[in-house]
């Protein structure tokens, strides 16, 4: 017997998202664009510079990732 509470990626995906996890998918995807942006400057930049901008653009995608899976639940 299946558990009421599970949800299929797609069905999480497509319902409702809380407006806290709105706003942190939109900011994620902010530093992630931002991020992208550095990493392909067509100027030298420092090592130092190109390896923090990798490491916010993961970050970007994660947050951005989990938030959209994120569900606003029922109350009863």
């Amino acid at each position: 017997m299946k558990n009421q509470n599970t949800l299929s990626l797609s069905t999480r995906i497509s319902s409702p998202c809380p407006p806290f996890f709105q706003k942190l998918r939109n900011a994620g995807l902010v530093l992630a664009a931002i991020s992208g942006a550095i990493l392909t400057a067509p100027v030298s930049l420092p090592a130092a510079v190109i390896t923090a901008a990798g490491y916010l653009a993961t970050a970007g995608i994660v947050a951005s990732a989990v938030s959209a899976a994120t569900v606003k639940q029922e109350t009863k």
